[in-house]
């Protein structure tokens, strides 16, 4: 659920053609593995018309909270021609980043942080997006054509176009769903203007379970296939840019950035493979670290830790927002001191998180001492809410 910067290149190459499609195709997918992707698949412009009407419903319902960046022209979204009207082909490519463990033993540890598998490695848009260039300058100059690469961020529905490439199926969870690597797929685009040959779409193979939906600490999906993001612990944790609301405060525990919980428990994550992708594979102090070390971060500190890391672009506030949030449900009175030191902080959104924490873990009494004296000292409105609640 990650959004801004378009990852876009327009390519041109020399005008000679090989002379079956079939055989280019072949030699596409021969040259995306040897490139590190770990499947491809192609489909055209017009076939994700069911997912078009489901976004809009999505749009519509005010599921995408403050991601005003979905909502905005959403025509360029809802068919790639949209984007760019000459597109004839779009090849869909997949690099696994399986985990080399459950990702869910971590929210046993209530001392120390959960970081989204996705986040504990390099940031996949600049390893994803190397690649996609690589490949797209492969085939401009294997075939006239034009291309533009996508990774994530332009608008592209890159999980319905993935379904209709046979890469997957889009689970119950809406996430991409896959029979050779379960949940674990990152996703890049390439539009073409070749006619290449399509593959067909995959089908969907959840059945009547409802792992993923019953997982879920928030209630995040209202119905099957259908999510409601403002109650996403991903899109708390890293899209919203206020307070974490007080309801679902409890149900984060220790994730502090993003939720892996309806991913890992899809069965097909049985077949899933470990990632063979070095720069994706967890960085070992990412992988279950302190929170008490974490709270320490200062601003230079946090980027240097999570340097090449998605986890950068929320900021050091946003992040010890989360991690403050994890320190209240940790049940560990230790910890109350680190919450206790950034009640000073400079950011309202971190003293108030500090509020909150300090709160689930003094006595009352210890409590309504310290607020007595913030409540004269503290100016920013949202800050003395949290005292008073």
């Amino acid at each position: 659920m990650a959004g801004g910067r378009a990852g876009l290149a327009d390519l041109r190459g020399p005008r000679f053609l090989n002379s079956d499609p079939g055989e280019l195709k072949a030699r596409l997918s021969r040259e995306a593995h040897a490139l590190g992707f770990d499947c491809i698949g192609i489909t055209a412009s017009g076939t994700i018309e069911k997912a078009a009407a489901h976004f809009l419903e999505f749009i519509a319902s005010g599921g995408h909270g403050d991601m005003d960046w979905l909502a905005a022209q959403p025509e360029r979204r809802l068919d790639p021609r949209g984007l760019w009207a000459e597109v004839r082909s779009v090849i869909m490519l997949g690099v696994n980043y399986g985990p080399d463990s459950d990702p869910l033993t971590i929210l046993q540890q209530r001392t120390r942080a959960a970081i989204s598998v996705y986040a504990q490695g390099d940031d996949y848009h600049d390893l994803i997006k190397k690649r996609l260039k690589a490949l797209a300058r492969w085939l401009v100059a294997t075939a006239p054509s034009e291309v533009k690469v996508f990774v994530d961020t332009a608008a592209v529905m890159e999980k319905p176009l993935a379904q209709a490439a046979h890469l997957g199926w889009q689970g119950k969870h809406t996430n991409l769903v896959s029979r050779e690597f379960g949940s674990w797929l990152f996703l890049g685009a390439i539009y073409t203007t070749l006619e290449l040959p399509r593959d067909a779409a995959e089908t969907d193979h959840c059945g009547s379970c409802r792992a993923c939906l019953d997982i879920c600490p928030t209630s995040a999906f209202p119905a099957p296939y259908k999510l409601d993001a403002r109650r996403c612990i991903s899109y708390l944790t890293i899209e919203n840019k206020g307070p974490i609301p007080q309801e679902f405060r409890k149900a984060l525990g220790n994730r502090i950035y993003g939720c892996d919980d309806c991913l890992a428990a899809c069965p097909w994550n049985k077949f899933a493979q470990e990632g063979r992708e070095a720069k994706l594979a967890a960085r070992d102090e990412l992988r279950a670290p302190g929170l008490a070390e974490l709270a320490r971060l200062d601003d230079a500190a946090f980027r240097a830790l999570f340097a090449k890391s998605p986890v950068k672009r929320i900021g050091r506030d946003r992040f010890l927002r989360n991690v403050l949030i994890a320190i209240g449900n940790s049940g560990e009175a230790a910890l109350a001191e680190e919450a206790r030191r950034l009640l000073d902080d400079a950011s309202p959104l971190v003293r108030g998180a500090a509020v909150w924490a300090l709160g689930q873990l003094v006595s009352r009494d210890e409590f309504a001492a310290m607020r007595s004296v913030a409540l004269s000292n503290e100016s920013d409105e949202r800050v003395r809410e949290e005292w008073r609640a």
